[in-house]
């Protein structure tokens, strides 16, 4: 009896490891400038921690909105296009079974075999082949708003612990080094670990990220020292 050969595939990520990423990077980074610069000022550390959580509440939300926006627009472009070859497939289906084929054709087969798949494809699905070969839609790729916009929230709060735990843990006047420091550290991991999730090198991914974090954080730090603000 012949067995199925089921495999995995890590594009299903896609959709929300992208939003993910964004997210824990945006939320350590910009939570970790917020609570130095609230604590370089010479606020108590409760003033810091209020600070701090309102800086994710707001930023979770604003990560939340931005992506879901973002990523709906996508879709209604993607159902927009699909109506259109809806509408097409039941004016032109002669034309539309030739694009089909032509597109094969392209792709390397020979134009009677092109023809013949265009047809079976057409006859079993034709809307669902002219949006994967045509639009270059499918299941696994299609935006999914609301799944973006809970994993970039999800994960910006997520991020944004991190410099606020290291706020509460630093001893007196070495705020801004342990932050720093930290939040390098936690670059590095989220960078890590999404190129795990996401089958890529891991050390690469890390240091990618670190690499963008550490010269977000030093472009901050010369702005500060331009403006003489303790950043």
């Amino acid at each position: 009896m012949r067995r199925w050969h089921i495999e995995t595939h890590r594009t299903d990520r896609v959709g929300w490891l992208r939003a993910a990423v964004l997210g824990a990077n945006d939320g350590i980074i910009s939570i970790a400038g917020l609570v130095v610069g609230v604590a370089a000022s010479g606020a108590d550390a409760r003033t810091v921690l209020g600070s701090g959580i309102a800086g994710i509440v707001a930023g979770a939300m604003s990560m939340a909105a931005g992506e879901y926006v973002s990523v709906q627009s996508q879709a209604d472009t993607e159902r927009a296009d699909i109506a259109k070859e809806t509408r097409e497939l039941a004016e032109e289906p002669d034309a539309e079974l030739q694009e089909l084929a032509h597109i094969y054709t392209q792709r390397g087969l020979t134009p009677d075999l092109a023809k013949q798949v265009a047809q079976q494809l057409t006859a079993h699905d034709a809307l669902g082949a002219h949006a994967r070969d045509e639009l270059g839609i499918t299941e696994s790729l299609r935006a999914r708003p609301l799944q973006a916009a809970l994993a970039s929230a999800a994960a910006f709060a997520t991020g944004a612990v991190l410099p606020i735990a290291a706020v509460q843990l630093a001893p007196a006047g070495r705020i801004e080094p342990v932050v720093v420091a930290v939040t390098v550290a936690a670059l590095l991991l989220s960078g890590g670990l999404a190129a795990r999730v996401g089958g890529a090198g891991i050390v690469r991914g890390a240091l990618r990220v670190g690499f963008w974090g550490a010269m977000a954080m030093a472009a901050a730090a010369l702005i500060g020292r331009l403006f003489d603000v303790q950043v």
